[in-house]
């Protein structure tokens, strides 16, 4: 009885959207992480390079249940009036305009790479990739959210997971980006033509049958 009590209460309901939110934040740094490693190809040679492609999608849908139960008690909290509108409309919230919005930001982002990535047989592979590129601008605003939203950070063990996050998210995206260049140079290269050697040169395959064909005339012509 006490526990539902303070789970339905204030602080309760605080303690589980800020729990969710930095849960949420940790799983989708990993999903942003798996997804750059899939993509060039960093997976471990003991793994087959789809199981990082199947782990980065098993994850993302896992994810939004945590978004579903953070956005949730963030709403039903008493203590803040955040509004169900300025769960999708961003900079509507009267209670921390600019950290709110974030997170609404992250939660359109998300949702559009997430429906997208559903219906990815309908719309095409071009499509479903321009769409999947917004998870590199909703991972940022869900972070900025994560700083601003509450005054945790105080805490060590989250200040730890918040800063860890970053981090692994920056070096998965350097990665990425430098791996995309990359790339483009490589196909932006011209092949390598090998140079024909000099003619009459010895060992051209193209000589060996006009030598016979000499020898024949020859000899036809001694045997006459």
């Amino acid at each position: 009885m006490s526990a539902a009590a303070a789970l339905t209460g204030s602080q309760g309901m605080w303690f589980v959207s800020r729990a969710s939110g930095l849960t949420l934040l940790a799983a989708f740094t990993a999903v942003l992480v798996l997804g750059a490693a899939a993509r060039m190809g960093s997976a471990p040679r003991r793994l087959p390079r789809f199981v990082f492609g199947e782990l980065h999608r098993a994850l993302a849908l896992f994810s939004v249940a945590f978004l579903v139960l953070h956005v949730v008690t963030a709403l039903l909290d008493p203590y803040v009036t955040i509004g169900w509108a300025a769960a999708v409309l961003p900079f509507t919230s009267a209670y921390r305009t600019l950290a709110i919005g974030l997170g609404t930001l992250a939660v359109d982002f998300g949702g559009a790479v997430l429906l997208t990535s559903l219906a990815r047989a309908r719309l095409g592979f071009r499509a479903w990739r321009a769409v999947h590129w917004l998870a590199y601008l909703a991972w940022p605003a869900a972070f900025a959210h994560s700083l601003t939203a509450g005054n945790d950070l105080r805490v060590w063990w989250v200040a730890l997971i918040e800063w860890w996050c970053g981090l692994a998210a920056a070096t998965a995206v350097v990665a990425r980006i430098g791996y995309a260049i990359k790339h483009r140079r490589t196909a932006a290269r011209p092949a390598v033509v090998a140079p024909a050697p000099p003619a009459g040169s010895a060992g051209r395959p193209d000589q060996e049958p006009a030598d016979r064909t000499r020898g024949n005339r020859t000899g036809e012509r001694s045997h006459l």
